[in-house]
């Protein structure tokens, strides 16, 4: 059984818990599922508010959808390369296991001509920890593509290779996602929807805005959904 612990809010411990007074409670569900996401600057929202990072956005929606769910434990920084990712890993991550994991990294590892058979062997560390710190092992969890920055203003000018160059860190990715028996989810083709939606740009011309991140877990929502436990 799960413990639900009930506070009065501090206007009604001031003024004495009324019996019918269930508007000033808060519940709080001390089993509730726990979500880590791994990524850079498209996990952690860059240039657009908390609430619009996909990671939020997603936990928002397996609320409304009935899941006890806990804010996203979020690792990831604007920038981040792969190997920038195990080094955060290994610095905030001790013992702790997750209901739920994602993982979302590449950009800056083919922005910074970073070698592609070293974006592959950090995967397969990357993954192994992932899967390390998720209660259900594999399971539990998945991967997200890496979207193409050459249809954004600041990508235009080398939007051919910058897409060139991104399918195949994103077929390294998926390879690697397949080995693991990770579900992989592609939103590259989204984010390639840019070039002729400008609304799908944040106004840093380059990272994706709310609206593009909500159309991202919209794609993998259900199939997310149906990777959760059911806690009794």
């Amino acid at each position: 059984m799960k413990k639900i612990f009930l506070f009065c809010s501090m206007l009604v411990l001031l003024m004495g818990c009324k019996e019918n007074g269930s508007e000033n409670i808060t519940v709080v569900e001390e089993d509730a599922l726990r979500y880590l996401a791994l990524g850079d600057s498209y996990t952690i929202g860059e240039s657009v508010n908390p609430e619009m990072r996909w990671p939020v956005k997603l936990a928002a929606k397996l609320r409304a959808d009935g899941f006890e769910i806990e804010e996203p434990r979020i690792i990831a920084t604007t920038g981040w390369t792969t190997q920038d990712l195990l080094r955060a890993m290994d610095a905030q991550l001790n013992n702790e296991e997750f209901d739920l994991v994602s993982v979302s990294i590449g950009v800056n590892n083919q922005y910074q001509g970073k070698s592609i058979d070293a974006y592959r062997e950090d995967l397969y560390t990357i993954f192994e920890r992932a899967i390390l710190h998720s209660e259900r092992g594999a399971e539990g969890v998945f991967a997200v593509s890496i979207p193409d920055y050459g249809v954004t203003p600041f990508g235009a000018a080398r939007a051919e290779e910058i897409g060139q160059e991104i399918d195949e860190f994103n077929e390294v990715f998926q390879e690697v996602a397949k080995e693991f028996n990770v579900n992989f989810f592609n939103i590259t083709p989204i984010s390639r929807k840019a070039a002729d939606q400008p609304e799908l740009i944040a106004e840093d011309n380059l990272h994706p805005s709310g609206e593009m991140y909500r159309q991202w877990v919209n794609l993998f929502y259900e199939e997310v959904k149906q990777m959760l436990p059911v806690k009794n």
